[in-house]
């Protein structure tokens, strides 16, 4: 995987709350910018994941559905200044 390949986060199957609790852990951790696509088949996760990323401040880049499938694209929060 190159550095601009971002992270897939694969929660296809999944129900609401689900997709958006494993892209929350998947972030945990990471440096600042890090992308991550969650895979999702749950249409709520266009509402959830926004949310999310306003949330914890991070970053919507992508929504797209191909197939019945969403690949949501995030990048992680700006490290917090102090």
């Amino acid at each position: 995987m190159s550095g601009t390949d971002p992270i897939v986060v694969d929660a296809r199957g999944h129900r609401c709350p689900v997709p958006s609790l494993k892209l929350r852990r998947a972030m945990e951790g990471l440096d600042p910018g890090v992308r991550l696509t969650l895979l999702a088949t749950d249409a709520m996760a266009r509402i959830d994941v926004p949310y999310l990323m306003t949330e914890i401040g991070g970053r919507m880049i992508s929504i797209e559905e191909v197939d019945g499938v969403l690949s949501l694209t995030v990048e992680t929060p700006a490290a917090p200044t102090g």
